[in-house]
């Protein structure tokens, strides 16, 4: 008699499978849920600063992001989106018109080709509509692990994972959440730290904070609680010291 064969098991698309995430003690999962705390309280309205009606809009409004600031997508998007309102008005454009309309983003060319081949793709391959899983997301043109965190978390809410971008990757860092650089692997450190439903939240609150407090430069450490309690690794710590130093001598 020939064996049960074993039952396919579709493809969980909030599973960890293929990301080996680093041992975190209890200690720092404690303290990075006081972080998340703190943000919550500073921040408790986390979104996407991104505007889309749909998680297509989104996906093509994410691959637009791509070196280039948020509010100018949003300026762009507001006639992109009214010029070209359906996944087949996007699929069926000329690329010269995608380009004129994106060019205020940045390497125009390539990111109309992107979300030209993008459209093509979610139309011929998955109907219309814009496919919930990681893999299907990474097959079209343009859309990297990030971009397809941020469809799926907003446009879904499905946390796959933490979108990683440079705000994100500073405060990691100033924070000692993560000690590297690349993306990835904070990720995964982030994964490790962070409970599963506030990933996407959790890069929207590292952003805002970002934006507000936790810049690339300042003259003079920021006062707020969470860069004088938490950022350790941050060198408003050390400019706090010498200050402090300063006014004692």
């Amino acid at each position: 008699m020939p064996a049960p064969q074993k039952p396919v098991i579709p493809e969980d698309p909030t599973s960890k499978r293929g990301m080996k995430l680093p041992r975190k003690s209890k200690a720092q999962k404690e303290r990075a849920l006081v972080i998340l705390s703190k943000l919550y309280e500073y921040y408790p309205n986390p979104h996407c600063e991104l505007n889309y009606s749909n998680p297509f809009e989104l996906l093509i409004a994410t691959i637009l992001s791509a070196q280039c600031t948020d509010v100018r997508v949003n300026m762009v998007t507001e006639k992109l989106f009214r010029d070209f309102p359906t996944v087949d008005s996007f699929a069926e454009a000329s690329l010269e018109a995608l380009e004129e309309a994106v060019r205020p983003t940045g390497f125009y060319r390539n990111k109309a080709k992107s979300i030209k081949e993008t459209a093509i793709t979610v139309r011929d391959q998955f109907g219309g509509e814009v496919p919930q899983t990681m893999d299907e997301l990474l097959t079209m043109r343009g859309a990297a692990r990030k971009t397809a965190n941020v469809v799926l978390g907003n446009a879904f809410g499905i946390n796959v994972g933490v979108v990683v971008d440079t705000h994100v990757r500073r405060f990691s860092n100033r924070f000692g959440l993560s000690k590297h650089s690349n993306p990835d692997k904070i990720e995964r450190d982030l994964m490790a730290l962070f409970p599963r439903e506030n990933w996407t939240d959790l890069s929207h609150l590292m952003i805002h904070h970002g934006r507000a407090c936790c810049k690339a430069r300042f003259s003079t450490p920021p006062d707020h609680e969470l860069c004088v309690n938490y950022g350790t690794k941050c060198e408003c710590q050390k400019m706090r010291k010498m200050a402090e130093e300063s006014a004692e001598a």
